[in-house]
């Protein structure tokens, strides 16, 4: 198959055929990566502000979700049980930043086939996409059960994931045109 060159959105050639759509690929996913990166910032970022403004504690099902993991597998954090308890607390912060980032670059892939759904609208669905790839899983696993959740514990969990939706296809535009334009 032949390379073609095209010109891009700042005017450099743009290699095309197999080689150049595995860069594009490989460029769009990573720009969603870097997207899910600053989408998982805004959402704790809104979740610290809930906290602080409502004097809420940190939810438990993070910490829960790695504590159903080590039963499901048998694994053991070793040391003492202060020790577990902090490793427990550390790798379910970790899943979360690991599932903004994964899902920034889902988010990364598609984005191309979908220059014209409206900024909002996809990050609305960025946002409710993020919030089920993290609540499924704790829901699957028996962590917590959305269905038995009040309202504030809904507004709690949605609020900081459309914020993450927002920001993530809001800085996906940005890094990928000029101007931020999609």
């Amino acid at each position: 198959m032949r390379t073609e060159f095209k010109h891009g959105a700042r005017g450099a050639g743009v290699r095309t055929g197999p080689s150049g759509q595995a860069t594009v690929m490989l460029r769009n996913l990573l720009t969603g990566v870097a997207a899910g990166a600053a989408g998982t910032t805004a959402l704790n970022a809104v979740t610290y502000l809930d906290m602080a403004a409502r004097a809420r504690p940190a939810s438990s099902t993070p910490d829960d979700t790695v504590r159903k993991a080590q039963e499901l597998t048998g694994a053991t954090l070793g040391g003492s049980e202060e020790d577990a308890a902090n490793r427990r607390s550390a790798l379910g912060a970790l899943l979360g930043i690991a599932s903004g980032l994964a899902t920034g670059a889902v988010y990364g892939l598609v984005r191309p086939r979908l220059r014209r759904v409206p900024l909002a609208v996809l990050g609305v669905a960025a946002g409710l996409a993020a919030n089920v790839g993290t609540t499924g899983p704790m829901t699957a696993l028996g962590v917590t059960d959305p269905r038995t959740w009040p309202a504030d514990s809904w507004l709690s969990d949605l609020v900081p994931h459309l914020a993450y939706g927002l920001a993530t296809a809001a800085a996906y535009d940005a890094f990928r045109r000029p101007g931020g334009r999609p």
